[in-house]
């Protein structure tokens, strides 16, 4: 029999897959080790050697290879498992595996920044070694048989999934090779030729005519519709020259072969007649066949058996038998059996598979853990904003009043309270009023640093967007790329969102420095040594008894003052390690319903954690408020007995105590300035890195596209696919459109002036998530880092209020500045490219 047919391969090109890779998976996985980041990088190293040992073994037609091959596939099966893959913008290009030059028009390359359609791209070279190695086998052993039939028939099954799979990874046009049409034409051809090798097999153990001419039949069926689906006007002018007259002569030959084993059973049931007709009909169609497959040789060994057969029976009939011969249109077929066809992918494709990134949690569970972990978060932010709103009223009561200043003078004590001397003494070790100048003369920088971040991002983004209408301009409706606006719709609205946050931290800075400038006095005075603050004290007038009933009851709920903030202290700190390990609930969830519902499973499991300190929570303020109006009773009480209020060192006291609570207030505050600032350094620098990718991938993308125009010019017509020759029948329903004697109908070849031009954009990077159907960016940037907010009430954005905004890279690891990105990147412009 002829020779098997081998799917050409796509031609791949190498790509730095590294630095975008370990931006996404730092980004992803930003609370992880040091010791864990090492592996990833490690990994994802490993990884591109993986790529760039995988993409050329393809060429290397052994068996060998597809052991490598497999394993690469494989990862990336499991890498899209563990990361956001419509946030990878690498721009992975390949070739058309049909290409025969820009003459025949059409997408020679087509690049998109997407794993998935790497993993298109490689499944579909995975399919055509298959079936290269396949055609080389050896069909003269049952080994050689055997391995041509499993290749042969996982190649069909690999071309099937492509067909659902290719539009979802490639929303453009595809290159011809990924086409439907062409998909469809591939996956017939393998099962065709599956069904091939089956027959050889079964005529190697001497299975029955009967069973024999079945098989035939099935496979010239199967050849026929190959032979329809390849003349396609979409399709026609892929194929190698060869292809068409090969597969006519199969088609042909395997009809033949159908009626010479057919033949056979009639000769075993003495039905001359029927069996003289289709040897008749068996040596035209083997004539058919070499005719049209070119080979004068083809089933040369069947064709002189139907032949010797024929006169054997011709004369035996004449002498004995004197049967009729039967019309030919009169004789039914001998029934089909398929036994070709399309395997499942298997999972996973590699013997001995090992995924480099088995430290990696899949993307779904990691999720489902951070957004965990922000809901127990938030909860516990909101409990200890309770406590501490709390606290500050409590405070800011007592300094109003003047307490526990006042009862503790009545101890005949001419110096400084000892409360007064203790929260100096706080003061003078958290850096006096020095620590406060310093942070707030540090606030202005903070804020140039992202504000320049952001410009040099929205400058980007601007430039990209000039470019590209300014070629549209040029190319008019031939430039056919979706336009800039489009795609960075969701950019533009992410960058006014964190020019809105720049926006609301600066009047947070003028709410803390008003306030500072309020306070500077006393907290300058508490910043002094205790005896330079005593010298400071006005003469005390009068003096007070220590052991009056009312100086004595205030003390005591100075005490239960003292109390319940040692208890918030104590609950706060509960409240902070109230921590639980979802992940286990998460992954018997994901493994039972492939799915996690994790505000069920969360808020189950935080109830369960924090019911009973929330109830402690509550109990603590509803005995603050009867606390609070004891203490106010109680000194009213004392003004009348003693007569003390009003004095100036009264009033000094309760200045200093003022000033104390705000010193504390605007440490936290400048404090959480610091830490925000550079909190939305981190989350600029991730989104500048975004952009940078994208602006990155439209530049690759715009020059294949101007490529592909200004070779347009030079395209010429598509010759015309020669007719076939001029016999072909079918013993099937499936060629009776195709009467005998005569050559499938072969339309002209379209010219390319009747082309159009593509109506989508080919090679375009969709970045972010875009489906076919909706090409705009799907972006949905991880939300910002949650911690607990110690000063929650402080003017800038809390970590709760902020959500929406991508991940940042790990604290102290800014990464770029303006125009420092390519410098750090290698390979991405931070200036203005040429012809952009």
């Amino acid at each position: 029999m002829s020779k098997f047919l081998g799917v050409p391969l796509k031609k791949p090109s190498e790509v730095d897959v590294i630095k975008p890779l370990n931006n996404l998976i730092q980004s992803t996985y930003n609370g992880a080790s040091e010791e864990e980041k090492s592996k990833y990088a490690e990994a994802v190293n490993e990884f591109s050697k993986q790529r760039n040992t995988a993409i050329w073994k393809f060429f290397e037609k052994y068996e060998a290879s597809l052991e490598i091959v497999y394993a690469y596939y494989d990862q990336i099966c499991a890498l899209e498992t563990k990361i956001s893959v419509s946030e990878l913008q690498i721009p992975f290009k390949w070739k058309d595996a049909f290409d025969k030059g820009s003459i025949f028009g059409g997408k020679i390359s087509l690049t998109h920044t997407s794993l998935l359609y790497e993993k298109v791209c490689v499944l579909f070279n995975i399919a055509a070694l298959q079936s290269n190695i396949a055609a080389n086998q050896p069909l003269d052993s049952d080994d050689g048989l055997k391995l041509t039939i499993k290749l042969l028939q996982q190649s069909a099954g690999i071309f099937q999934y492509l067909k659902g799979a290719t539009p979802a990874a490639v929303p453009s046009e595809p290159t011809p090779d990924l086409s439907q049409d062409t998909l469809t034409v591939l996956q017939a051809l393998m099962v065709a030729q599956a069904q091939e090798v089956f027959i050889l097999k079964s005529i190697k153990d001497n299975m029955k005519d009967q069973i024999i001419a079945k098989l035939c039949c099935q496979a010239e069926e199967s050849y026929a519709d190959v032979l329809r689906a390849m003349q396609k006007e979409s399709v026609r002018s892929l194929w190698e020259k060869e292809w068409i007259p090969t597969i006519a002569g199969k088609q042909a030959g395997f009809h033949a072969l159908t009626q010479l084993y057919q033949s056979l059973v009639c000769r075993a049931a003495k039905k001359i007649g029927e069996e003289i007709a289709r040897l008749r009909n068996a040596i035209d169609l083997f004539k058919a066949a070499q005719t049209r497959g070119g080979n004068e040789t083809y089933l040369d060994e069947y064709f002189s058996r139907a032949k010797r057969n024929l006169a054997e029976s011709t004369k035996d009939n004449e002498f004995i038998y004197n049967e009729i011969i039967p019309e030919l249109s009169t004789l039914t077929s001998p029934g089909k059996a398929q036994l070709a066809k399309p395997l499942p992918i298997p999972v996973p494709m590699a013997a001995n598979f090992k995924d480099i990134f088995s430290s990696l949690v899949p993307v779904e569970l990691h999720r489902a853990l951070t957004a965990s972990d922000m809901r127990r978060n938030e909860i516990v932010n909101v409990e200890i904003m309770k406590l501490r709103e709390a606290t500050q009223t409590l405070n800011a009561v007592l300094a109003s009043l003047n307490l526990p200043a006042a009862v503790e003078t009545a101890d005949g004590n001419s110096g400084l309270p000892p409360s007064l001397k203790e929260k100096a003494n706080e003061v003078r070790q958290k850096g006096g009023i020095e620590n406060v100048q310093t942070m707030l003369k540090d606030l202005p920088e903070l804020l140039n640093r992202n504000r320049e971040i952001l410009d040099e991002t929205e400058r980007l983004l601007d430039e990209e967007r000039d470019s590209d209408n300014q070629l549209r301009a040029q190319f008019k409706e031939r430039w056919t790329r979706i336009s800039s606006e489009k795609l960075t719709e969701m950019f533009r609205t992410n960058a006014k969102k964190y020019r809105e946050v720049i926006t609301n931290a600066i009047e947070a800075d003028k709410v803390v420095r008003q306030k500072f400038e309020a306070n500077q006095k006393g907290i300058q005075l508490l910043s002094l040594p205790p005896d330079q603050i005593q010298q400071s004290l006005p003469s005390a007038s009068g003096s007070v008894d220590p052991n009056c009933s009312s100086v004595q009851r205030l003390k005591k709920l100075m005490d239960d003052v003292e109390t319940i903030k040692a208890e918030r202290e104590a609950i706060e700190s509960e409240l902070k390690g109230a921590t639980f390990n979802m992940k286990d609930e998460f992954l018997i969830a994901l493994q039972k319903d492939g799915a996690i519902d994790e505000p069920a499973l969360s808020l189950a499991r935080i109830g369960q954690v924090l019911n009973p300190l929330q109830q402690q929570v509550r109990e603590s303020v509803e005995r603050q408020q009867s606390l609070v109006t004891e203490i106010q009773s109680a000194h009213g009480a004392f003004v009348s007995e003693t007569g003390s209020c009003g004095s100036s060192r009264d009033t000094l006291y309760q200045e200093l105590a003022t000033a104390f609570d705000s010193y504390i207030e605007l440490s936290g505050n400048l404090q959480e300035g610091t830490k925000f600032y550079n909190d939305l350094t981190q989350l600029l620098v991730v989104f500048q890195n975004k952009i940078s990718d994208f602006v990155f991938a439209r530049k690759t993308e715009k020059e294949e596209l101007l490529k592909d125009l200004t070779t347009e010019s030079s395209r010429q017509a598509c010759p015309a696919t020669p007719a076939l020759p001029s016999h072909y029948a079918s013993t099937s329903g499936s060629g009776s459109d195709i009467p005998p004697g005569s050559a499938p109908s072969v339309p002209p070849a379209a010219s390319t002036a009747n082309m159009p031009y593509p109506a989508q954009v080919q090679g375009m990077p969709i970045p972010y998530g875009a489906q076919p159907g909706v090409p705009y960016p799907a972006y949905v940037p991880a939300p910002m880092p949650q911690s607990f907010n110690p000063y929650a009430t402080l003017p800038y954005p809390g970590n709760y209020q902020y959500q929406g905004f991508p991940q940042g890279p790990p604290p102290g690891h800014y990464g770029t500045y303006p125009g420092s990105y390519a410098n750090q990147q290698g390979g991405y412009p931070n200036q203005k490219p040429p012809g952009w």
